[in-house]
């Protein structure tokens, strides 16, 4: 009668299945990704490795070290592909309004999960760090990201002052920085995608029955402070005319 084998932990081990070293990097960067969320640059190696269902050192056959794959795991939650994707998917049919709110949600809930992790890049940086590479990859993000966004203003693009790229690029703008401030004030919501897209077209639209009111009102506010201006080196010279009273102080 043969033994049975001992109930070690090596034997009840699931035996992870081989992976390219690209797949496996990919692997560790998703298991990393949720970990980071949670318990930020303090996350640790046996953590990942947990979660990922390998061994310890099977994160060091393919990442360097832990900064490597920290970076790596930040990066991939900014990549551009997963926000293209959710921008073509909105429905074309709606107004210009309705497309712009629903990309300012998906922009807001973006950055409010991953806003912090930004932090990340530069507590994980070192000294032989490729200068520049990191924010090279973030800009060219953030490009793909405001075409993305120009190519579903597109179609209105007549109604506005300046051109589907800037107001793009304007809505991107205003969206992060009102979730990044309301990420910094305890209790303090960011501006709900309504307002901040009503704050935005409202500004840009070029209304129907009032054309040319923002030139009008420019106009004539620039108008009143050139006559304001022109008036005042007259009123100073009837001042300086106007004779003192004998015995009155001067």
């Amino acid at each position: 009668m043969n033994a049975s084998p001992p109930d070690s932990a090596a034997g009840r081990r699931k035996r992870v299945p081989a992976m390219a070293p690209e797949e496996r990097r990919a692997a560790l960067i998703a298991a990393t990704v949720p970990l980071l969320r949670e318990h930020g640059i303090l996350v640790t190696t046996k953590q990942i490795a947990e979660a990922a269902g390998v061994a310890e050192g099977t994160i060091f056959g393919v990442f360097p070290d832990k900064p490597s794959l920290i970076r790596a795991a930040v990066l991939s939650c900014f990549a551009p592909e997963p926000f293209e994707r959710a921008v073509s998917a909105i429905d074309p049919a709606q107004d210009l309004r309705g497309r712009l709110t629903d990309v300012a949600a998906i922009v807001s809930r973006g950055f409010a999960e991953n806003g912090k992790l930004i932090d990340l890049m530069r507590s994980t940086a070192k000294a032989d760090d490729t200068p520049g590479e990191v924010h090279q990859r973030m800009i060219e993000s953030r490009e793909r990201m405001i075409a993305a966004i120009a190519a579903l203003v597109e179609p209105d693009a007549g109604r506005l002052r300046v051109p589907a790229r800037t107001a793009a690029n304007l809505l991107l703008i205003l969206t992060m920085a009102t979730t990044r401030h309301a990420m910094g004030l305890t209790g303090a919501p960011p501006l709900p995608p309504e307002q901040i897209v009503s704050l935005l077209l409202d500004g840009l639209l070029v209304r129907d029955d009032d054309p040319g009111l923002f030139d009008q009102i420019m106009t004539a506010a620039l108008d009143e402070t050139l006559a304001e201006a022109a008036d005042r080196p007259s009123a100073r010279q009837a001042a300086a005319a106007t004779e003192t009273e004998p015995g009155e102080p001067v």
